[in-house]
């Protein structure tokens, strides 16, 4: 940072806003999710004063999982409002017709679009719709009780990160989409942090890609639809019968993504509601048994990896493509300058072994980012649950003491709370209807009653639930 920044009223879509206005809701973090609710606060039949802050200079979205061919896992109805306002401005249909390409998306007979395509839809989005400051740092928020408002404070940066001006805003209410950061296994930590030899992030794999081809063997670990898609790429671009790729997965086999009609009704606003009145151990449980709901692999992309390697056996001979699930790196390490040591466990066999790589792609997931430092100034009115997590209401609403008027919203920070379609696409413009329905007390999006032709626990849809001590079971039933 050089040179003292200097205090900047917060900027609105037409020109300048002094630090006094008080606005209906500031967002921080201008990912999908905070994306669509932008734009639905745009579009609401009633007239919101909103500002939504990212430090990025502009949108992108996974830009190194960019893959050429790579599509979404969810349809192209689940674009930022659709779901919640078919008549929305801002729908992916709209963006079709904005480039003259309806016609042609409508002969193609996609249901589901690329992700780069998505990226760009998002990005035309983010060009368009008022209230979105890129370059601007949120540093703190903290709850004015004199003026019955949250205090923003946030640093105008320049493309370089460095600090041009200081800024402050109150809102009534806060949205987090602050979204998802890399992880990186404690055992991969000291080689990521050495730049020596290629060991990188699976989210930063496009800025890498050529270094990685040009390794003589590429090791990628992570069995999810990022390590099928890395792999694949990495497999159609090396010589038939010297591919040297080996891929490593902790889970006990490349498993499908669950992805029939009735499991996809994992991902409704019914099952979102049905596990959030689960008692909390119950929740803590079950977020982990389900993995093959959202980790595994698209079934398109195992049978583009099988067509792939079988393609290569073709005039005899084996691909030179080891792919071995259930094993787990319990360390890593340097071999001088140029290679990687993995230090590897069989869970099942229980053997150990060691192999030697020239390159390692972490295809090792995303964790919630944590939302300590932002909520630090919070931190004394915040409710939080037995694993110390913030707790969060059926509203998405942060557990805060009566004595906060206003409301912190949060996206994608709540897996804990409603399950794993906190991260999914497909529920987010369902999700940003019912923040904005409750921050303004009004039914600005009429939302669905029923989404599922599941019924996820004992209670009928539209019915009262069943009192619990009013059913007595028979000893069989028992």
């Amino acid at each position: 940072m050089t040179g003292t920044p200097q205090h900047e009223p917060s900027p609105g879509a037409q020109g300048t806003r002094g630090d006094t206005e008080l606005l209906d809701l500031v967002g921080i973090g201008i990912g999908p999710f905070n994306l669509s609710l932008a734009a639905l606060a745009h579009g609401a039949p009633r007239d919101l004063t909103t500002a939504f802050y990212d430090q990025r200079p502009a949108f992108h979205w996974h830009p190194g999982m960019l893959v050429e061919g790579a599509t979404l896992q969810v349809p192209f109805l689940a674009d930022l409002v659709t779901l919640a306002d078919p008549s929305s401005p801002w729908s992916f249909l709209s963006y079709l017709r904005s480039r003259d390409r309806l016609f042609p998306f409508y002969f193609a007979e996609r249901f589901h679009i690329q992700r780069a395509e998505y990226d760009a839809y998002c990005r035309w989005v983010g060009d368009h719709v008022p209230d979105l400051h890129f370059g601007h740092q949120v540093d703190a928020v903290r709850w004015n009780t004199e003026r019955d408002a949250f205090e923003v404070d946030y640093t105008k940066v320049d493309p370089d990160g460095e600090a041009e001006a200081l800024g402050r805003v109150h809102a009534r209410h806060i949205a987090l989409g602050v979204g998802s950061e890399p992880y990186v296994p404690d055992p991969l930590r000291p080689l990521v942090e050495a730049p020596t030899v290629p060991v990188i992030h699976s989210a930063d794999y496009l800025e890498h890609r050529e270094r990685l081809l040009a390794a003589e063997h590429v090791t990628v670990i992570g069995s999810g639809q990022s390590g099928a898609e890395v792999f694949l790429d990495l497999l159609r671009a090396r010589p038939v019968g010297a591919e040297r790729i080996h891929w490593l997965a902790r889970s006990e086999a490349f498993a499908p993504m669950e992805y029939s009609k009735l499991g996809l009704e994992h991902f409704t606003p019914d099952y979102t509601r049905y596990f959030h009145a689960l008692p909390e151990h119950v929740r803590g449980d079950l977020v982990p048994r389900q993995w093959q709901l959202h980790k595994g692999i698209d079934a398109r992309t195992i049978a583009a990896i099988h067509d792939e390697l079988y393609r290569r056996t073709l005039h005899g001979g084996w691909p030179d493509a080891v792919l071995t699930p259930g094993v787990r790196v319990r360390t890593a390490g340097r071999v001088a300058t140029t290679k990687v040591e993995l230090h590897i466990e069989h869970v099942q066999q229980g053997t150990r072994d060691r192999m030697t790589t020239d390159a390692v792609v972490l295809a090792t997931g995303y964790r919630e980012r944590p939302l300590d430092r932002i909520l630090a100034g919070l931190d004394p009115y915040l409710r939080r649950d037995s694993a110390d997590r913030p707790r969060v209401d059926d509203r998405f609403r942060l557990d805060l003491d009566p004595s906060v008027t206003g409301s912190v919203y949060v996206q994608n920070a709540e897996t804990h709370t409603h399950g794993v379609g906190a991260p999914d696409l497909g529920l987010a413009a369902w999700r940003s209807a019912t923040i904005l329905n409750s921050l303004t007390g009004e039914e600005l999006y009429p939302l669905p009653s029923r989404t599922a032709f599941t019924t996820f626990g004992l209670e009928r849809p539209g019915a009262p639930a069943v009192p619990r001590q009013a059913t007595a079971l028979t000893p069989l039933e028992r």
